[in-house]
């Protein structure tokens, strides 16, 4: 198993297939990898995003233990030591094969949610469109970290379920763009050119399309979230908060009127 050439982030990767394995057991029919990893390579700031596809819903017990074990290695605040983060989602096969829309995760790890985690809430089953971009791409990857090659457990999500997906994530990033700036200007780049291209790549490379397609006044702030995201630096200093409202408003207003490639 490989993750990014190997070395602390594939070690990273089997600590969370050893917790994922010691607390589903046999359900555990595929772990597969999704994001950066498979979109041409993790970058300074990438987490490392799993899917994993189960046969058997989860009890409480065991989303109290997924829980405790992911708390223990993933992130800056990892119990074990600082870490890059890590995004695992689980689904039920049975809720996306076969496919519809929109579908449903059965649990969700992410490092923004930390605080309420260890404020003691546990991921739930809930409604995901986003949950067709990550399929789409763990599909396209084809890394199986357990289990058989992906398209063996898991239906590919059509082009419009894809951009369904995408666009309907919007609001939730425009609550989060004054705590998550980098990682919220970014994501709006990219789904920009996913609903004008129905292509789906890398942040920094969505950034480099929307670069080119943005008026200049716009530019300063992605630019700069870009190279954030490809090389990391200890703190993101941003200018005129303004200035990142007017780059999320004009992309939103792309995002629902496409003018194409």
């Amino acid at each position: 198993m490989t993750v990014c050439g190997g070395g602390r982030e594939a070690e990273q990767a089997n600590a969370v297939l050893g917790v994922v394995g010691e607390v589903l057991d046999r359900d555990v029919m595929g772990v597969y990898l999704s994001g950066s990893a498979v979109l041409g390579g993790l970058s300074a700031t990438s987490d490392i995003d799993l899917l994993g596809v189960t046969s058997g819903q989860m009890s409480a017990v065991q989303r109290r233990e997924l829980l405790d074990g992911l708390l223990e290695i993933s992130g800056e605040r990892a119990r074990r030591g600082p870490a890059r983060s890590v995004e695992l989602t689980i689904v039920l096969q049975g809720d996306v094969r076969p496919w519809r829309y929109p579908p449903r995760q059965e649990f969700l790890y992410g490092e923004w949610l930390r605080d309420s985690y260890e404020s003691g809430a546990v991921p739930e089953p809930e409604l995901n469109p986003d949950l067709a971009v990550l399929i789409a791409i763990a599909l396209r990857g084809n890394t199986a970290l357990a289990g058989p090659p992906p398209a063996q457990v898991l239906d590919p999500p059509p082009l419009d379920d894809i951009v369904r997906g995408a666009v309907h994530g919007v609001p939730q990033l425009i609550g989060d763009l004054d705590t998550d700036t980098r990682n919220v200007l970014l994501t709006l780049a990219r789904i920009w050119m996913t609903v004008a291209t129905g292509q789906i790549v890398r942040k920094d490379a969505a950034a480099d399309w929307a670069l080119n397609r943005l008026p200049p006044e716009h530019r300063p702030v992605l630019a700069q979230a870009r190279e954030v995201y490809l090389h990391g630096h200890e703190e993101e200093r941003w200018g005129d908060p303004t200035a990142i409202h007017r780059f999320a408003d004009y992309v939103i207003e792309a995002i629902r009127a496409p003018v194409g490639p």
